[in-house]
């Protein structure tokens, strides 16, 4: 083979990998992450009281409320007490919230596990603060901004995911909330139906990693 073709070969295989590439991570160089009717893989992350939670622990369980958020950012912050409202109102359905920070501490410094456990203490969690350190389960999930939430159900031994977004439409204020999108996702799942708004567009703080 002479060297005009051996350099062509190159450059088709160059090019090959670098759509390959584009298709599995996107524009942004992060992978895509999970989509609706994807099976989310398990977690097994340490909780802020020290130990390690993963959806096993949960054999009871219907499903997942999985919400990605942080200590600081405010509109974290302003989805605090829903939160800890969701986590009553549907883990006794079946629906626990498992929360998930995945900041760097080296670039968000109010993000270290002392301080989870600190806001954790504070604001009263009734559910997991888990410590993504390897920032390797957001990265799978897909997750960009805190607050994210991925809504799973169990089905035949799997975690599919049911719907991906924000938990309602004013992250900001909480009392004035008109649409419910997380929690509307829930019934329509506990009534047997196909949850009708799949996607909303999370809105808060960029993940710091």
């Amino acid at each position: 083979m002479n060297t005009k073709k051996i350099l062509l070969v190159f450059l088709a295989g160059a090019v090959f990998t670098m759509i390959a590439a584009f298709s599995t991570y996107g524009d942004s160089g992060e992978s895509a992450g999970y989509t609706i009717g994807d099976a989310a893989s398990n977690i097994n992350l340490l909780n802020v009281d020290n130990t390690m939670v993963s959806y096993d622990n949960y054999p009871d369980a219907l499903g997942f409320i999985v919400i990605f958020t942080c200590n600081t950012c405010p509109y974290a912050v302003a989805s605090e007490d829903r939160i800890i409202a969701l986590d009553a109102e549907f883990k006794p359905k079946g629906y626990p919230v498992i929360a998930i920070n995945p900041n760097d501490p080296s670039v968000q410094p109010a993000d270290t596990f002392e301080l989870m456990q600190k806001k954790a203490k504070e604001k009263g969690f009734t559910f997991p603060y888990l410590y993504d350190e390897s920032r390797s389960v957001y990265a799978e999930y897909g997750a960009k901004k805190t607050p994210h939430v991925y809504l799973l159900q169990k089905e035949d031994d799997q975690n599919i995911v049911k719907y991906i977004g924000a938990i309602d439409d004013n992250v900001r204020n909480g009392s004035a909330v008109k649409e419910r999108f997380l929690a509307n996702a829930i019934y329509e799942l506990l009534d047997g139906k196909e949850v009708s708004v799949t996607e909303t567009k999370a809105i808060g703080c960029s993940i710091k990693v």
